[in-house]
């Protein structure tokens, strides 16, 4: 009689009984402990060559893949970064993202994406992924003003790094860009092509970098002499439909405007939108200046004025501020401020010769 092979004959029995093979059906076809199997695998000992033929036998003929993400655990480590955003689909965050991703695999982690459509309880379960350890560290891209959920849950941590946005009161690092500076350059872009009847559409009133931006604005007017009139000043979302609701508004005024600072490029896309439907172009019409530049903004129908990010070098340095954070008992918060870039475009033109700028001039 033919000798009965054991482990050939409980290798082909399993995948019949279940789905794929663990390391107890392995250490079971291989008649030892799953301790052994995992210490085997795992080279942290020294078997006699039977037993490990057997155990290398048997998850060959198992088609045994060890767990990866079980084995980090196991370590005490998940090896993977969450990078927390309002969506992904807005090419800002979609291009941060990318950058990030990318140096968390130079640094041997993965990165695991999670949006929140802008919901702050949503945001609070992702920041509990870090309790239950699901993920070592974690970039945070707030969207909504914090009702101090958010800083509580965060606060000390030396594996959070927030980016782009605030929690006012967290003791984290963070990594922003010059916000105001980027508004001044801006507005002082349109008031040296002769504008002084201009605009602002920003995002939500109670974030930073909506409060910065609205203060880089308000600066390079009052250096010019220069006040626009409260109604043409407006806060909302960082979207396109903000954009187009504030364009219907601007245009249908009695005293129109004749340029806008938009604080995103979302916002400014909105603007254009708004144009076109009332069947006016920019910048005859409207001069635009948006503010991100990620994405397809030379695209646009004219190309977008945008103040420039730099987003790639925000998202490798938001990973690498992370990763050497993670190890340490406590946080020393850092601050890493980014210099924002005009670039100038089609949507920027000269103010119109029948322009009045006494609308918007200071007496």
């Amino acid at each position: 009689m033919k000798p009965v092979d054991e482990i050939g004959f409980m290798c082909k029995l399993f995948p019949m009984l279940k789905g794929p093979a663990t390391i107890r059906d392995v250490a079971k076809a291989a008649k030892v402990s799953a301790a052994t199997v995992s210490r085997h695998l795992n080279k942290s000992i020294v078997l006699p060559q039977e037993t490990a033929r057997r155990i290398d036998k048997a998850c060959a003929r198992l088609a045994y893949r060890p767990n990866a993400l079980a084995k980090r655990l196991s370590l005490g480590s998940a090896q993977t970064i969450g990078l927390v955003a309002p969506e992904i689909a807005n090419p800002f965050f979609a291009a941060l993202a990318a950058a990030a991703e990318a140096e968390a695999r130079r640094q041997g982690y993965s990165l695991l994406i999670m949006s929140t459509g802008g919901d702050p309880n949503i945001e609070c379960e992702h920041i509990d992924r870090l309790g239950a350890r699901d993920v070592d560290g974690l970039l945070l891209l707030t969207s909504s003003a914090d009702d101090g959920r958010v800083r509580d849950q965060i606060d000390g941590r030396p594996n959070v790094v927030l980016v782009d946005e605030d929690v006012p009161g967290a003791r984290v690092s963070r990594i922003f860009v010059e916000n105001e500076q980027g508004a001044y350059e801006a507005t002082r872009h349109l008031i040296d092509r002769g504008h002084a009847a201009i605009a602002h559409v920003g995002g939500p009133a109670g974030l930073l970098s909506s409060r910065e931006r609205h203060a880089g604005f308000v600066r390079a007017m009052a250096e010019a002499g220069l006040s626009p009139l409260d109604s043409w000043v407006k806060f909302g979302g960082y979207d396109r439909e903000a954009g187009l609701a504030a364009a219907l508004d601007l245009l249908a005024q009695p005293q129109r405007p004749t340029a806008l600072f938009a604080g995103s490029d979302y916002i400014a896309i909105g603007v254009l939108q708004g144009l076109r439907r009332l069947g006016l172009e920019a910048p005859a019409a409207l001069s635009i200046v948006g503010f991100d530049d990620s994405g397809f903004m030379n695209c646009t129908d004219p190309p977008l004025t945008t103040v420039r990010q730099p987003i790639e070098s925000m998202g490798k340095a938001a990973v690498a501020l992370l990763v050497s954070q993670m190890g340490s008992v406590s946080v020393y918060p850092e601050e890493l401020l980014f210099e924002p870039e005009l670039v100038v475009r089609g949507s920027t033109g000269p103010a119109p010769v029948h322009s009045a700028p006494s609308v918007a001039t200071l007496a």
